[in-house]
């Protein structure tokens, strides 16, 4: 081997190892904002777990909890059920409810909730037209249910994210072979014992990951809990911080839902880690759908149109008529002012998030060092942690860097910059990157991991660098799984509110907020057009999801 040999393999393993650097360096950053919220929970300037464990923190972790089974339980079986009926059935309309029931997801929770509240209130429609009919004249003539409960919030949420679960189990009942569903009908089952013996213990991984989805979202959601008067872990977050200005504490409660998010996928993952499914058969026969007639079908209709409309029309039309109503709000410049700071931040934090994933990939698969190869399955528990936890992560370090910061350049110039990191959107726009780097990195391993191994061996063979190869290689085709991903992670960034809510700078509005500002203030039509905005950017990620899973 001759010197020049040498120098290019020498020259090759440095890059390498750069590119590794690289990856080890964006894991560290994703997983660092974690990090910080069990340093400042266990080292606190001020520690008052005392006093929470004997006053509040209770409290919040009972609602926590009913609210995290209720809307999982209720959730699974709502999302089971339609995926079931609309997997296995024929009926008037099914075509049309497979795709209609993935719509809530278009529906931030927050919405929903102030949506409900305008139509079941003492001046709302459905109260006014019960006092019309009836002759009723005040509340004491007559009874109807408390609208700001927890029971409204369990239904607001489960409304909202039963798709999670309906879209896993769907394509789990798909996938399963009709021959089981045949021998079991031979034998004389009916159609709840093989729902029960077949159907279910197959697709009850699927459904496991979906409900789990959703507890991590209801642990993460502040709009829907605070707008009902549910005090839970993540507005103990906000109290703590905003009203009582201690981080340690925040942080403290922070630790307690992150500890409570790590048992939960634990939990999941333990569930089904002695299951296995095997197909015995040599050749997979889809199911066969029965057709339904007289009231089975008037019932399967009902069942996939009733969390249709409460997921879907209700809050889509109450929220409509207050934007028709209130047209004049459209030219609002604060409106107008929110929308280029969501697309700003929300663009920006998704072409980074993106970027980053797939270097980070990249990266990884080009490293022969175990470091990063571990570092990577852990960045995605950014996507576990609620919004609020990670703004705690975030802020607190990155503000004690930023005085530090500001008070070196002003004793080397002279000059006051300011806070120059938390005093921007720059800590939001890195929140939204750690929160959603999951789906990036997720989406750029799958697509990485179908291309041929022999095409890019084949463009290092020609004498094409490592970057060249990403560019000219990879990069083409993978275009469509990293413009996807691109999608999602901006309209998670844009339908965020705990995060920009606690890391926004001042007087620095996104739509999420304003229609959280609005709302709280019972400014309905305010609220109005930006909640129809953020509708409109959830309904093309829905679309997108649509067209994917067919």
């Amino acid at each position: 081997m001759t010197q020049i040999d040498i120098k290019h393999m020498r020259a090759r393993s440095a890059l390498t190892s750069l590119w590794s650097l690289g990856a080890l360096l964006i894991a560290t950053l994703v997983v660092l904002p974690i990090a910080a919220v069990l340093w400042i929970a266990f080292f606190p300037s001020e520690n008052i777990w005392p006093h929470l464990i004997s006053t509040t923190l209770p409290r919040y972790l009972k609602n926590t909890l009913v609210l995290m089974v209720s809307v999982g339980a209720l959730a699974a079986i709502v999302g089971t059920g339609t995926a079931w009926l609309i997997a296995r059935y024929q009926f008037f309309g099914a075509r049309w409810f497979e795709w209609l029931l993935l719509l809530p997801l278009a529906i931030p929770a927050y919405v929903g909730a102030y949506a409900l509240v305008d139509f079941l209130e003492y001046a709302g429609p459905v109260q006014t037209g019960l006092r019309d009919v009836f002759g009723w004249r005040n509340s004491r003539d007559y009874w109807f249910p408390e609208i700001r409960s927890i029971g409204a919030a369990i239904l607001v949420l489960s409304a909202s994210l039963f798709p999670y679960v309906y879209i896993m189990a769907r394509a789990a009942f798909r996938e399963q072979s009709g021959c089981g569903e045949e021998v079991a009908r031979s034998l004389g089952a009916g159609a709840i014992a093989r729902f029960v013996r077949i159907g279910l213990p197959m697709a009850r991984p699927a459904i496991a990951a979906g409900t789990a989805i959703v507890m991590m979202e209801t642990v993460n959601d502040f709009g829907t809990v605070d707008y009902f008067s549910v005090q839970t872990l993540t507005t103990g977050i906000f109290s703590v911080w905003l009203e009582s200005n201690n981080a340690g504490g925040a942080a403290q409660i922070a630790s307690t839902v992150l500890l409570l998010v790590i048992l939960l996928v634990t939990l999941e993952k333990l569930s089904r880690r002695r299951s296995r499914f095997f197909s015995l058969s040599r050749s997979h026969r889809s199911v066969i759908k029965a057709p339904l007639q007289g009231w089975k079908a008037v019932l399967a209709f009902t069942c996939c149109a009733l969390p249709f409309a409460i997921g879907f029309v209700l809050p889509s039309s109450v929220i409509l008529s207050h934007a028709v109503d209130n047209s004049e709000r459209w030219s609002d410049p604060a409106l107008f002012s929110a929308l280029v700071n969501t697309l700003t931040v929300a663009g920006i934090a998704a072409f980074v998030t993106v970027a980053l994933g797939l270097f980070m990939v990249y990266g990884v698969r080009l490293s022969d060092r175990a470091l990063p190869r571990l570092l990577m399955p852990v960045t995605g528990i950014g996507y576990a942690a609620p919004g609020a936890v990670l703004a705690v992560g975030i802020l607190v370090p990155l503000a004690f860097i930023d005085h530090a910061l500001a008070d070196g350049i002003e004793a080397l110039t002279g000059s006051d910059v300011g806070l120059v990191l938390t005093g921007s959107a720059f800590a939001l726009i890195l929140a939204y990157c750690v929160r959603f780097f999951a789906i990036a990195q997720g989406a750029a391993d799958a697509a990485m991991g179908r291309v041929v191994p022999s095409l890019p061996m084949a463009a290092r063979s020609l004498g094409r660098s490592k970057g060249q190869v990403l560019r000219s290689v990879y990069l083409p085709l993978i275009r469509a799984s990293a413009l996807s991903s691109l999608l999602l992670v901006f309209v998670d960034c844009v339908k965020e509110l705990p995060a920009t809510l606690l890391l926004r700078p001042f007087n620095y509005d996104t739509l999420a907020t304003r229609v959280h500002d609005q709302a709280s203030l019972e400014n309905l039509g305010d609220a109005a057009p930006a909640a129809i905005l953020v509708i409109a950017v959830g309904l093309c990620a829905v679309a997108m999801l649509a067209r994917s899973s067919r």
